[in-house]
């Protein structure tokens, strides 16, 4: 019975290596490839290809390519960044000026009508101007950037990006699924929570929604979009400023796919161990969008619905940040006690604290953040009204900013915890305040750790 046992254990043994072997992931995909090549064999023989989809086949071959396509996936989102820069800089303008001329003429009726101070102050320089600047600020660049991200999505080359992400997730320790809830946090973060119920694996899942904040959704977009133009590009102008803004764009999308990946392949070797599992991405053959359909749809469907979102969430926001800023205790109002509190957490990250004020009263929604710090910061009288986005850099430089505050901004507002609505998201799908919490408190400490590095070596090296 003994040497029966220990035949029996060997046997386990032999079909366990076996197993493994086999479960590699090399082998595995050359039994997916060759399965695939013998049914394309298959197909030859009894089925008439139509152009179109041969056409497909070929583009895949470089759109997949692992010489190929990550370079193409980069330029292809250089492109978009390019043309969402440059198309929106004029109009961001011109909305600016409009809502300033408008400013003017709602002052000349509230002294007309004899009107409250307070009463100008909570209507016109809170809700008015709060309002105007989320319009000016968002408006331009969500109406170029969605309608182009979608013609992407239209044309079926998303799930090539998704695709070639595939590789990288795995070795992360994540799922292959879990490039399109990341593609899907480009758009928005709380909805990328949702598309998770794609992975099938608990834990799989767990690590797609702890991970997907470090993608910048259209919350985030336009803070990157208008700290990269104003301060990333001095010394260039035109066209090669622009393109120096896109290059520095997908920089920052590319540190935070970096820190999606370090995050997740941490998790699955501490916190949510398990062995990734694998799954087979049938890619769409590629197909000719509605070109004016596509771009009306997104128009109205997404930039249009983030517009207004962001309009209701910055309406009492706006008003509470002029109400903060004109209700004294003592000689100090209570949003400059507030931000006086701050200042010395923010200094040492590189900011200050109108700063951190933004980023914690702008926890409802991403994209109020640089409209609350505006109004924070013309609450001290830096400008009265802003005419165009140029001038808002002077703003920024007499409240001392430098090329470090501009960036580590911009590194914070990559990495920071998610907004209101992803983390009720968070809560609804997990049904667990510790892992709602843990969505809360992971990108918090990066953030706080990057920026706190990036001051202290810029500092040590006198570069500010």
């Amino acid at each position: 019975m003994e040497s029966q046992s220990v035949l029996n254990h060997n046997s386990l043994k032999a079909i366990l290596a076996e197993v493994n072997e086999v479960s590699n992931e090399d082998i595995r995909d050359e039994i997916v490839s060759d399965i695939y090549t013998k049914s394309k064999s298959l197909c030859k023989k009894v089925v008439s290809q139509q152009p179109a989809m041969y056409r497909s086949d070929k583009l895949d071959e470089i759109f997949t390519s692992r010489i190929w396509g990550f370079p193409i996936m980069l330029i292809l989102l250089g492109t978009v960044f390019y043309i969402t820069i440059a198309g929106a800089n004029v109009p961001s303008d011109m909305l600016a000026s409009l809502f300033g001329y408008l400013e003017g003429l709602l002052t000349s009726l509230f002294e007309t009508m004899h009107a409250p101070e307070w009463l100008h102050g909570i209507l016109v320089l809170g809700l008015f101007r709060g309002t105007g600047w989320v319009i000016s600020v968002m408006l331009p660049p969500m109406a170029i950037f969605f309608p182009m991200f979608a013609l992407l999505e239209n044309y079926g080359y998303l799930p090539r990006v998704a695709f070639n992400m595939d590789r990288l997730f795995k070795r992360a320790g994540g799922h292959g699924k879990q490039s399109l809830t990341m593609a899907m946090g480009f758009g928005c973060n709380a909805a990328a929570i949702l598309s998770t119920r794609i992975i099938e694996s608990p834990r799989e899942r767990m690590l797609a929604i702890l991970t997907n904040n470090f993608v910048p959704c259209n919350g985030r977009w336009p803070t990157l979009i208008l700290l990269a133009s104003l301060f990333m590009v001095t010394g260039f102008s035109g066209a090669t400023g622009t393109l120096v803004t896109a290059g520095i764009l997908i920089g920052f999308v590319m540190l935070g796919v970096v820190v999606t990946l370090s995050v997740s392949w941490v998790l699955s070797k501490t916190a949510l161990k398990g062995v990734p599992t694998h799954y087979t991405l049938e890619l769409p053959p590629f197909r000719k969008p509605k070109f004016w359909n596509t771009i009306l749809r997104a128009s109205l469907d997404k930039a249009w619905y983030v517009l207004k979102r962001a309009v209701i969430v910055a309406a009492p926001a706006s008003i509470l940040t002029w109400v903060f800023a004109n209700i004294y205790v003592g000689d100090t109002s209570i949003l400059m006690h507030f931000v006086n509190f701050l200042d010395p957490f923010g200094k040492a990250l590189g900011m200050d604290g109108f700063i951190m004020a933004a980023f914690i009263l702008g926890l409802p929604a991403n994209e109020i953040v640089i409209p609350i710090l505006i109004m924070a910061y013309l609450s001290q009288g830096a400008m009265l009204e802003i005419e165009d986005l140029s001038k808002l850099k002077q703003v920024f430089i007499d409240q001392g900013w430098t090329w470090l505050t501009a960036l580590n901004m911009m590194l914070f507002s990559l990495l920071h915890f998610p907004c209101g609505t992803t983390l009720v998201n968070i809560y609804k799908e997990t049904k667990s305040p510790k892992w709602t919490f843990m969505s809360f408190l992971i990108p918090t400490v990066i953030a706080i750790g990057v920026t706190w590095l990036t001051a202290t070596v810029a500092r040590a090296f006198g570069w500010v």
